[in-house]
């Protein structure tokens, strides 16, 4: 049998909806906060691959450890790279800021000693995990959690314990490479991806920078979301500022008039995660907060979720 996976692929991504729901046949399970890694087992040689194809290997050298010690010669693995806090909730925070053990939640498997199960449904490939990490497993790796069996209480646990929401999946689903409706997302906490265009100057005591302007991409338009000031410490802000100062700009990146002062545009390459309550009428978001940088998604995947 060789060694060498004869494929890479992209990630099957969950679609939004806007309201939590239970079918028979499908499983709830947590929605993990952090990044997404398929994870390549070629014998010795492991690759850790993000959902936009960048190598992270080395970025998370003790999850590539615990793959290596599992039993199979070759195998494939789908989840999330994640740093949980003393509640067992995960905070891409915490990942991004290295404050905690790092796990990998895995909730599929692709590939098995030779075998492609793809096109299997998906309650075989969940059994198939289940059997291998009960056979090898390590403190590193962890199964996917299901919250409850019955979609509308599994939401109820996900609000309770302020998750960031929960991944329903038909059981039947076979693994597609593209967003499908066999697996469906409802979320609890509002997070997402923006694309930053610019930032304005410090006030006060701040230093550094002021406040990010965001945007999001609408066809090949990028739309001015709003701002964020909140959320960041002074490395943080230092780091940011550091970065921005290489990609300043005179004409704005974005579509639409940006009416800030003190404003210093620049291009358009650095994708932050960002929490909100909601947007308003106007397409600007309410009450944003950093989050930290991600480059596991390009700036022109960015769009505006709607359920």
């Amino acid at each position: 049998m060789s060694d060498k996976i004869a494929f890479r692929i992209s990630p099957m991504l969950a679609t939004l909806v806007d309201k939590p729901f239970h079918l028979s046949g499908w499983i709830y399970e947590e929605k993990y906060d952090g990044v997404r890694i398929l994870a390549y087992k070629e014998g010795p040689r492991i690759s850790l691959v993000t959902r936009n194809g960048i190598v992270r290997t080395d970025r998370y050298p003790e999850v590539a450890a615990a793959v290596s010690k599992l039993k199979p010669q070759t195998l494939l693995l789908d989840g999330e790279v994640v740093v949980f806090d003393k509640r067992n909730v995960s905070h891409f925070q915490l990942l991004q800021q290295g404050k905690g053990p790092v796990k990998y939640a895995v909730f599929d498997c692709l590939y098995l000693n030779g075998k492609d199960s793809r096109s299997a449904p998906l309650r075989e490939r969940r059994e198939t995990l289940t059997q291998l990490l009960r056979a090898g497993g390590t403190g590193t790796i962890v199964l996917s959690e299901q919250l409850a069996a019955n979609g509308l209480k599994a939401f109820e646990v996900a609000t309770k314990r302020k998750l960031e929401g929960l991944v329903a999946k038909n059981l039947e689903s076979r693994y597609v490479e593209k967003r499908s409706r066999e697996w469906l997302k409802a979320k609890v906490n509002r997070e997402s991806e923006f694309v930053i265009g610019g930032y304005t100057k410090p006030g006060g005591s701040r230093q550094y920078l002021g406040a990010l302007l965001l945007g999001v991409y609408e066809g090949n338009k990028l739309r001015y979301a709003g701002k964020v000031g909140t959320g960041f410490d002074t490395a943080t802000l230092r780091t940011l500022s550091d970065e921005l100062k290489k990609l300043r700009q005179d004409k704005s990146p974005f579509a639409d008039q940006v009416r800030e002062k003190t404003v210093t545009f620049v291009h358009p390459k650095l994708v932050a995660q960002i929490a909100y309550t909601e947007w308003t009428k106007d397409g600007r978001l309410r009450h944003p907060a950093f989050l930290g940088l991600r480059d596991d998604k390009a700036p022109q995947e960015v769009r505006k979720e709607e359920a």
